[in-house]
């Protein structure tokens, strides 16, 4: 059906065209107006004075003046010699022209059959590219088997006066154009096919709005390069000040929407280059939370207290945004304090005994990881004297980084320290203050000196 209704669109506009070059006349107003001015007409005038033979010449002279103004009037029709062109064709050429028409009607009924039932086959053997390849040339193949047809006819017309017969060499250029252009308007569903396939294996929603854009904006595009293309090809006109107003009018419309566009470039820049999706936890800006939304103007971030924080796209793309979600492995800093009149011996069995327990059957598993090939074993070492404490690190690095899964992991090597440290004697550090007083046998010393000073 619709393939129907184009084409008698463009049946209606190259009618309306031809309309208006045929019945285009040129200057019958002036010449009436010229006719009957009072110069020519008031006795006195100029003329009153003149010569008989220059009056006769001048009666003369206004005769031809109308003739020359119907024939300027009706020029259009006849540089056209409609009348000579029938008288000049028999029967015979008519006929071959109707007959060209009408192969071309039947020879494009034929291409819109074929065609339709190649696309059914593409189809159902799941070739959906194929099958749009095929079935939107159906429209644009009847009218071009039309416009061939009615080529051939016109071809066997004589006598055709080279006004008609650039203005034919038009209509069938307008027409031929219009074919071109419909299919290649109609090859955008190949290209909304293809990148609804590629957006079918991601999880963002972004690029699923980005295919309807690109669709429409493709065949605004494509109309608008037909339109400038009939134009100036068909028409004859010069679009250099066409090109120059888009151009002016596009600037201007940039520069008022210069934030949204902004906005959008940057919605374009996280589709393609994927710093993250959704359902991944990033941190941006002081928030931490999981992405809930891409979109055209802004990006949601959901944190960890519920809250949901709307973020420019232009921002987001132009600043640093960690991705905890894409990390390999979850690693983990403890320090273990233990008591500074810990003895030596006591120390070394401390880290001895941390490092038996990450070796441990029931523990072990996940902390030895291996990222991109290469081994990360756990490590614990006595490697401070803190104010308060001597201190122990111990790093491991947990895979795969399930939060949850991590947690309770900890849980269970924390209990185990706690155990082994009790059994062992050994006690944990905690913040304290240390008081000297001046009695003290051990600090006596130090406080008569300061007094023999003072």
């Amino acid at each position: 059906m619709k393939h129907a209704h184009l084409s008698r669109w463009t049946a209606a506009i190259a009618a309306c065209w031809l309309l208006v070059w045929v019945t285009e006349a040129h200057g019958p107003v002036a010449l009436a107006a010229e006719a009957d001015s009072p110069s020519a007409s008031q006795p006195g005038g100029p003329g009153a004075a003149e010569s008989p033979a220059t009056e006769g010449e001048d009666k003369k002279t206004s005769a031809t003046v109308p003739e020359a103004g119907l024939e300027k009037a009706t020029s259009p029709l006849a540089r056209l010699k409609l009348l000579q062109i029938w008288g000049e064709n028999g029967p015979w050429e008519w006929s071959i022209l109707l007959g060209t028409i009408f192969l071309g009607m039947v020879a494009g009924w034929i291409v819109a059959t074929v065609l339709t039932r190649l696309g059914k086959r593409f189809e159902a053997s799941q070739w959906t590219v194929r099958a749009h390849l095929a079935t939107d040339l159906i429209g644009p193949a009847k009218l071009a088997m039309i416009s061939l047809g009615l080529a051939v006819g016109l071809a066997q017309i004589k006598g055709m006066s080279d006004p008609l017969l650039l203005l034919w060499q038009k209509v069938l250029l307008l027409l031929y154009a219009v074919a071109a252009f419909w299919y290649a308007f109609n090859l955008v569903s190949v290209i909304d096919v293809l990148l609804c396939r590629l957006t079918a294996k991601t999880e963002s929603n972004l690029d699923d709005q980005v295919v309807p854009l690109v669709r429409k904006s493709l065949r605004v595009f494509l109309v608008v390069l037909g339109v400038m293309f009939v134009v100036d090809s068909v028409f004859s006109q010069d679009i250099t000040a066409w090109l120059a107003g888009l151009g002016i009018a596009g600037l201007a419309v940039s520069l008022a929407a210069r934030p949204s566009l902004e906005n959008l470039f940057g919605s374009i820049t996280i589709l393609f280059d994927r710093p993250f999706k959704l359902g991944e936890r990033i941190v941006y800006g002081g928030f931490d939370g999981t992405v809930e939304e891409i979109g055209f103007r802004s990006t949601k971030i959901r944190t960890l207290t519920g809250h949901v924080v709307t973020i420019p796209n232009s921002k987001i793309v132009s600043d640093p945004v960690e991705n905890i979600g894409r990390r390999q492995s979850i690693r983990r800093i403890m320090n273990v304090t233990i008591t500074y009149d810990t003895p030596r011996e006591k120390i070394e069995q401390a880290v001895g005994i941390l490092r038996g327990i990450l070796e441990e059957e029931d523990l072990r598993g996940p902390i030895h990881a291996v990222i991109d090939g290469k081994e990360f074993p756990p490590r614990a070492y006595f490697n401070d004297y803190n104010a308060e404490s001597l201190n122990i690190i111990l790093i491991y690095w947990y895979a795969p980084p399930a939060y949850w899964d991590y947690l309770d992991h900890a849980q269970q090597l924390n209990l185990r320290i706690f155990e082994e440290f009790d059994k062992a004697g050994i006690e944990f550090a905690f913040p304290t203050q240390t008081l000297y007083l001046a009695g003290d046998p051990k600090r006596e010393m130090a406080v008569r000196m300061l007094g023999k000073d003072l």
